[in-house]
């Protein structure tokens, strides 16, 4: 099976929600990549919140901003797929209300 990213959410702290096609969510924490030359951009929380979507089928940030899916930054998605999965974050922050 090749896990397939339907949705990400970029948080401020630098961690990804990252939804996958057969519902399974995990929370990637980019912070340990930004130091990385590739990834220095995304130091920038702008660049990191703004620019980050799915391409590829994966967690992937747009820095050019032209949906070209051989010029992004992205992330191998059995990768993200290797991460324990969480809860989703907004369905618990509903029930919080």
């Amino acid at each position: 099976m090749f896990p397939k990213v339907v949705q990400v959410i970029p948080e401020k702290n630098y961690s990804v929600f990252v939804y996958f096609e057969d519902g399974k969510i995990v929370c990637y924490d980019s912070r340990p990549i930004l130091e990385k030359e590739v990834f220095q951009p995304l130091k920038d929380i702008h660049v990191f919140m703004n620019s980050c979507t799915v391409l590829n089928d994966t967690l992937a940030w747009d820095i050019q901003g032209n949906r070209d899916t051989m010029a992004c930054l992205d992330i191998d998605p059995d990768t993200l797929y290797d991460l324990p999965s969480v809860e989703d974050p907004f369905e618990m922050e509903q029930h919080s209300t």
